[in-house]
């Protein structure tokens, strides 16, 4: 073998990655990039499935509202029909009561004072019966008028009340829960100031 070849054989090759020195980050470099990314999509599918639980707490919670509500609005207004019929009984309760005279009811005697004072009894047991199940009796006079809850037969001219005020009540009104079973039949002022934020009141049966 020549010296030449001999020189040749001995010089040490160049590592084909050495050409490529600072072209490509090292193997540790690139995995930690990798698992960073890995670790961000994590983050992300996790904040997204943290926000999708709780808005399903959420509709599952106002679900729950919504049926409790359903059913006690079930339950309170089943009696609508039942209650509505009632209120003819009460209302000839009533009536019995006011056909005696007030001067001759405070003068009675023996059974007729019975009399009266169990009618009397019998229609605030029935009134509690009532409200007992959601059904309670309006007493409007003296309050502003609400077309909601009342009823206007007629208007009686008085300057000393704000217009619109019940001053009369021809019959009783009732509402069962927050809806009104029957209106009451009122009377109602007119010729006094309105009221605040009454513009346009309308008293007219």
């Amino acid at each position: 073998m020549s010296n030449e070849d001999t020189q040749n054989s001995a010089a040490p090759e160049t590592p084909a990655t050495d050409k490529a020195a600072g072209t490509a980050p090292p193997a540790s470099e690139k995995t930690e990039a990798e698992i960073h990314a890995l670790i961000e999509a994590l983050n992300a599918e996790n904040a997204n499935l943290k926000d999708k639980a709780l808005r399903t707490l959420a509709d599952m919670e106002n679900l729950r509202r919504r049926t409790e509500k359903e059913i006690a609005d079930s339950r309170l207004y089943a009696v609508t029909n039942f209650a509505r019929d009632v209120l003819s009984v009460a209302d000839n309760v009533r009536r019995g009561l006011e056909s005696v005279p007030a001067d001759v009811a405070a003068a009675a005697d023996g059974p007729f004072k019975a009399l009266i004072e169990g009618i009397e009894l019998t229609e605030r047991d029935l009134l509690k019966t009532l409200e007992r199940h959601g059904v309670k009796k309006l007493e409007p006079k003296g309050e502003r008028f609400d077309p909601n809850r009342h009823q206007a037969m007629f208007e009686i001219p008085d300057e000393s009340l704000p217009h619109g005020t019940v001053t009369q009540v021809v019959q009783a009104g009732y509402v069962i829960g927050d809806r009104p079973l029957r209106p009451a039949l009122v009377g109602v002022s007119k010729g006094g100031p309105k009221p605040t934020g009454a513009a346009g009141l309308d008293v007219s049966a």
